[in-house]
C-alpha cells in the first residue's frame, strides 16, 4: 500500500512539472509574440521599434560606444579605433572611427534627436565643391542645406584630432536621405567631407570591449 502511494504521489509530481514547463512554454511564446506584434505596430507608425532596453541588452547600446569595441554594421565587424563627443549648447553627438584594416575608414555617429539616429560615413575626397549654398549637386543628387554651427569636442583614442577643441559644420540632407556633411576641426582651413547613410538599430551590434 505504501508502495502504490509513493508511485502515484510521484506520478502526480511528474504530472504537474509537465504541466508548468507547459505554461512556461506557452507564456514565453506570448510575450515574443507580444513584442513582435508591438515592434510591427511602431514600425508602422514610424517610431522607432528598437528603441528600448530589452534591445540594449540583446544588440548592445551604440550610446555607450568607446575606443576598442568592436561594433558590427550589417554584418561586417569594425574596431572603433577613437572616438569624439561633440558639444552645442545643450544638444551633443559622438563620432566614432571605424576601421576593420582592409577598406577605407568610416565614421559612425550616434545622436539623440530625441529618437536615436545612427548614420554609416563614407570620406569623400577631391571635392570641388564647399559649403555655404542652399543647395549642392553631386553624384547625382540634390542635397539642400539642413543645418550648421559651431561645436566645441573631446577625443579619445586615435582619431587624429587634438584631445579637445572646435568644429564648424555644415549639414545637407538629400530628398532621399542621404546625407552631406562638411566639417572643419580646430584651426584648419580646409574643410573635410563625408557622404552618410541612415543606419538601422537592427543593423547595428555592439561588442563592448573587456576594458572599462
Amino acid at each position: 500500500m505504501d508502495t502504490l502511494v509513493i508511485v502515484l504521489l510521484l506520478v502526480v509530481i511528474a504530472l504537474l512539472a509537465v504541466v508548468a514547463i507547459v505554461l512556461l512554454a506557452a507564456r514565453r511564446a506570448a510575450q515574443r509574440q507580444q513584442a513582435s506584434d508591438a515592434a510591427t505596430l511602431k514600425r508602422a507608425s514610424g517610431a522607432d521599434p528598437f528603441a528600448s532596453p530589452e534591445t540594449d541588452a540583446m544588440l548592445g547600446d551604440p550610446r555607450q560606444l568607446k575606443p576598442g569595441d568592436t561594433v558590427e554594421v550589417r554584418g561586417h565587424a569594425y574596431a572603433v579605433r577613437g572616438s569624439i563627443h561633440c558639444k552645442e549648447g545643450a544638444w551633443s553627438w559622438q563620432e566614432h572611427l571605424l576601421d576593420d584594416a582592409t577598406g577605407p575608414k568610416l565614421w559612425l555617429s550616434v545622436e539623440e534627436d530625441p529618437d536615436l539616429q545612427l548614420v554609416l560615413w563614407t570620406e569623400l575626397r577631391g571635392l570641388t565643391v564647399s559649403p555655404g549654398p542652399k543647395t549642392i549637386d553631386l553624384d547625382g543628387r540634390r542635397y539642400t542645406s539642413d543645418e550648421s554651427g559651431r561645436a566645441t569636442y573631446t577625443a579619445a583614442g586615435h582619431t587624429g584630432l587634438d584631445p579637445q577643441g572646435t568644429v564648424r559644420y555644415h549639414d545637407y540632407e538629400a530628398a532621399d536621405g542621404t546625407q552631406l556633411s562638411f566639417e572643419r576641426w580646430g584651426d584648419s582651413e580646409s574643410w573635410e567631407a563625408g557622404r552618410g547613410e541612415r543606419v538601422q538599430r537592427h543593423e547595428l551590434r555592439v561588442f563592448p570591449s573587456s576594458s572599462a
